[in-house]
């Protein structure tokens, strides 16, 4: 018999741990502090770990596929949270079509990319 898996959790940096920590709260994710060096962000049952720990390299080459039930309504409460004038890096691309679905994309203050989707 095949253990119940319950989670998959991943790991990113961050350059500038209280401000990547702001962000992510600022974007609405509920941060509990697991140690002065990481917390763990979640929306509901879904989540990463945030660290105090940076490789440009890595940051840069990480991406997080965050599905979502409606696109545009989900775009504009992150539009209307101005991350992209709170926080130093921050970069918001407009969602485009594609045949599988909608996509738009984050870049958080550490490089770290975010896309953001609804499938067809």
């Amino acid at each position: 018999m095949e253990p119940a898996v319950k989670s998959i959790r991943t790991f990113i940096g961050a350059k500038d741990f209280q401000l990547s920590r702001d962000f992510y709260n600022t974007w609405g994710f509920k941060e509990t502090i697991t140690s002065p060096k990481m917390s763990y962000f979640a929306f509901d049952t879904f989540g990463f770990y945030l660290q105090d720990h940076y490789i440009k390299a890595w940051a840069e080459n990480t991406m997080i596929f965050l599905e979502v039930k409606n696109l545009k309504e989900y775009w504009e409460i992150l539009k209307a949270k101005n991350l992209e004038k709170k926080f130093e890096g921050v970069k918001l691309v407009e969602p485009a079509s594609f045949e599988w679905g909608f996509e738009g994309f984050v870049y958080d203050p550490s490089g770290v990319l975010w896309h953001i989707g609804e499938f067809n």
